[in-house]
């Protein structure tokens, strides 16, 4: 059986994760053939080509593709629970991505949830 994750590079989320404050991520681009509804992803932690965390097994509730402007407070705040205006987190993905990023980029919102217990 093929195993998915999605990958966190910071410490701070590990934390956020860890207390369900942060229950969504927000990719650059057109991530919906990467991640479907349904799928069981292990959430990691650490940096990439190192040795990553495992902090979860989360399931995904939502996957929706939208234009970065179009993001409400509360799906900002999913993703990052310090952040709840729309020119903020424009300029937080900047510096994620390291590339000028704007309000017409197309994002993709993934909500997840935690498995609680083994699944196998």
């Amino acid at each position: 059986m093929p195993t998915y994750a999605l990958n966190f590079y910071s410490a701070v989320v590990a934390d956020q994760l860890r207390t369900g404050r942060k229950t969504a991520t927000i990719r650059l681009g057109d991530k919906s053939t990467k991640y479907r509804k349904g799928m069981i992803v292990t959430v990691l932690v650490g940096q990439r080509y190192g040795q990553r965390e495992k902090i979860f097994d989360a399931v995904i509730d939502k996957v929706e593709v939208k234009r970065l402007g179009d993001l409400s407070p509360r799906e900002i705040e999913h993703d990052n629970p310090q952040i709840r205006h729309t020119e903020d987190f424009v300029r937080f993905l900047g510096q994620l991505y390291n590339r000028d990023v704007t309000e017409d980029d197309t994002v993709t919102v993934i909500r997840f949830s935690q498995i609680v217990g083994t699944m196998f």
